[in-house]
């Protein structure tokens, strides 16, 4: 096991995962490596990129960060792993939602069991589409649970009435943004033991919220779409990171608190 996958395993266990996704339609190099660079400088678990093997090749050459890669596409994920990808993620369905276009349980079962032939040794992360319905949902994850999958990612959706609805409370447009992946992120939690990976939305207000609903980490992306320099992305993710210790270090007093009173 190399020392980035067992510090992964380690985040994992403390609940302090912080995945930074470069955008799984991005192939702009210079734009990847810029936040691979903020990523490794800020101390990140692991970053995703898109699932490309050319991509990921320049990459292995200029971090020692773990390479995830996220698709639908079996093969994709083949070609990648043989790159040197260190992770290997089911998802990216924003693409096909777009184009109308949903799996279904059974076809992401499907699917998993095809990546599972090949992925040896290798974390594989499962997305929970947000599409399905909640006993849908809870049905997969236990599936899952039964062919040893390593983690589960949850995401969201907004809508423009979210955000007009809002506007005029920043806190709660940051909650109200990330609500969906927070709900999956509690309600999954509730049904199995895999470590959630809670993405789509998520900033400083929800990212504390995510960790106190189950998750053992978070996702970063739309937020430093925005940033042009590593610093600018550097600084987003070190404050990220401070809100995610900060809720684990409350919950731990918590508990602290509450032991000496029993």
């Amino acid at each position: 096991m190399s020392l980035a996958i067992a510090r992964l395993k380690q985040d994992l266990k403390n609940k302090q995962v912080i995945k930074i996704i470069a955008g799984l339609s991005n192939f702009d190099v210079t734009n990847v490596i810029k936040t691979v660079k903020a990523a490794e400088i800020s101390g990140s678990t692991y970053v995703d990129v898109a699932s490309n093997p050319k991509l990921i090749k320049i990459l292995k050459s200029l971090t020692n960060l773990p390479i995830c890669v996220s698709s639908i596409d079996a093969q994709e994920l083949y070609n990648c792993l043989l790159a040197g990808a260190d992770i290997l993620e089911i998802g990216n369905f924003d693409v096909f939602y777009r184009k109308y276009i949903y799996f279904s349980v059974y076809q992401i079962i499907n699917l998993v069991k095809q990546v599972k032939s090949f992925s040896k040794s290798k974390p594989l992360c499962v997305t929970i589409p947000h599409i399905l319905s909640l006993n849908d949902q809870i049905y997969l994850v236990q599936q899952l649970q039964k062919l040893d999958i390593d983690m589960i990612q949850t995401e969201g959706y907004i809508n423009r009435s979210q955000i007009i609805s809002s506007m005029s409370s920043p806190i709660l447009q940051a909650i109200n943004l990330s609500s969906s992946t927070l709900s999956s992120s509690y309600i999954l939690s509730k049904y199995t033991k895999m470590p959630i990976i809670a993405s789509s939305q998520i900033n400083s207000v929800s990212a504390p919220i995510a960790i106190s609903y189950g998750a053992s980490g978070i996702g970063i992306c739309s937020a430093l779409k925005d940033l042009k320099s590593i610093y600018q992305k550097v600084d987003y993710i070190n404050q990220m990171k401070f809100s995610v210790s900060s809720c684990r270090a409350m919950s731990n007093s918590f508990i602290q608190a509450l032991t000496k009173k029993i």
